[in-house]
């Protein structure tokens, strides 16, 4: 199987009642691992109570931490998370924590020079710091580049939008972050849905796009095909890490050569199960496991 890096922040996730393992970057990386790869966590917490708790939780759950640094003065990164009635979930993101510093370490670009897959996001790069690292690791990476667009709050901007989807082979992104796109006129506002992640595909030079639409699937757009899939009905828990284990299916599925509706159909599948658990990382069934 391949090493797959999770690439950006870890932290917790803090809703009303409990406090949970998460982090977009982190929770791709466990899924991976539970489907059989090398799924490796490249972030940075701080050295506190919140950080070696995080350290000891992947522990526990088999995903190596050697690829995650310690800030010596920065706090641990922390969500706080609700859930509306429809387990939709919102977030408030805590500013210039650990992973807003994370270093672009002789280790990690080794890492990233023998890594099959990475995945990564916005939220990671928005302290100059960590955007610059990202950019730099991503540069020497030889494998497959997942661009996980996850707008939060207000730690983004059209510039890095453009930066990270013409450094990816895979776009993944919601229906709301497509009407971002097409609002800051990086995706054309007329014509169709396929359409648009075609233009997508076209203007940077991308392999797939993957949109991503809850309750009613996704759709997967490549140059040649469209795969349109209804998705898995599952009662909601709090959704909080489903389109991140998508992520990871749908990676794993692409590793393994599989036709795009199957990577559709998997990717669902597994999403469908998190959004259907509480947390972001349940663990999967050994029948989904399979595939």
């Amino acid at each position: 199987m391949g090493v797959v890096v999770g690439l950006g922040e870890v932290l917790w996730d803090v809703f009303p009642d409990r406090k949970l393992l998460g982090g977009a970057p982190a929770n791709f990386a466990f899924h991976a691992k539970q489907l059989g790869h090398e799924g490796i966590v490249v972030s940075r917490v701080g050295n506190d109570a919140a950080g070696r708790e995080i350290l000891r939780e992947l522990s526990i759950r088999g995903v190596p931490t050697e690829s995650i640094q310690v800030d010596p003065v920065r706090p641990t990164g922390t969500v706080q998370v609700t859930v509306a009635s429809d387990g939709v979930p919102s977030f408030v993101i805590t500013p210039d924590v650990a992973w807003d510093y994370l270093a672009a370490e002789p280790a990690l670009v080794e890492l990233m020079k023998r890594a099959d897959a990475v995945c990564f996001g916005t939220l990671a790069q928005r302290s100059p710091t960590s955007r610059s690292t990202i950019e730099t690791l991503l540069d020497g990476a030889g494998g497959m580049k997942v661009f996980d667009i996850n707008l939060r709050q207000n730690f983004w901007s059209p510039e890095l939008i453009e930066r990270g989807l013409r450094r990816s082979q895979v776009a993944k992104l919601n229906e709301d972050e497509l009407e971002t796109l097409q609002r800051l006129e990086l995706a054309p506002s007329s014509g169709n849905t396929v359409t648009c992640c075609r233009a997508l595909l076209k203007k940077y030079g991308l392999r797939l796009v993957a949109l991503t639409r809850a309750s009613r699937g996704a759709l997967l757009v490549a140059d040649d095909q469209v795969v349109d899939h209804p998705g898995v009905q599952v009662r909601v828990a709090d959704g909080v890490g489903a389109g991140d284990a998508f992520a990871a299916a749908m990676v794993d599925a692409l590793l393994k050569g599989r036709a795009l509706v199957e990577v559709a159909g998997f990717a669902n599948r597994i999403g469908a199960y998190v959004a259907s658990q509480p947390g972001a990382m349940p663990i999967l069934p050994e029948d989904y496991v399979r595939g």
